[in-house]
């Protein structure tokens, strides 16, 4: 660990964003984001039009995930931790 650097708490989250979500690059943008936010995890479109997504970081970088992909309303719930996942990635 760095000096002077703080370890923040790490949570994960399972999210289903519905609305305009597919067909519109929500998902590339959320990988973008998710990435330049330093999160894990992944994100699918679903056969019912919403987007699903398990995401992992600090409670903050979550939240303004959250924030930049306001395109609809969304249900979040949380989940354990998955201590080796490194990536946000999306899925098909």
């Amino acid at each position: 660990m760095r000096k002077g650097h703080i370890m923040r708490k790490q949570i994960r989250r399972h999210i289903y964003f519905s609305g305009r979500v597919q067909e519109v690059g929500f998902r590339f943008t959320a990988c973008l984001l998710a990435r330049r936010l330093s999160l894990t995890g992944w994100g699918k479109n679903l056969w019912d039009g919403r987007v699903e997504m398990e995401v992992q970081g600090t409670e903050d970088e979550i939240r303004r995930l959250i924030q930049g992909l306001q395109e609809g309303p969304y249900i979040a719930e949380n989940l354990p931790l998955k201590e080796k996942e490194r990536e946000f990635r999306e899925t098909w």
